[in-house]
């Protein structure tokens, strides 16, 4: 496994963030590393959603306003 480090981060941010993590019980290091893994799953959902617009034909719908309609639904979490 690899290591990660972000640097500048406004403190504002990363106080929600451990705040997140408080709440959930977790350290802030598990808490992000769980955010990251699923945003590196999304991946997963993109790549089903080209293959079924490419067996279905084309839409007016993309895969970003999938994930954007999500987003939105989730409250921009």
């Amino acid at each position: 496994m690899v290591a990660l480090q972000i640097r500048d981060i406004p403190d504002d941010v990363r106080n929600v963030l451990a705040t997140r993590a408080r709440e959930r019980g977790q350290s802030l290091n598990l808490y992000l590393r769980e955010l990251v893994l699923r945003e590196a799953a999304f991946e997963n959902n993109r790549v089903l959603i080209d293959e079924v617009v490419a067996r279905r034909g084309r839409s007016d719908i993309t895969a970003e306003d999938v994930f954007g309609a999500v987003d939105a639904a989730r409250g921009g979490r």
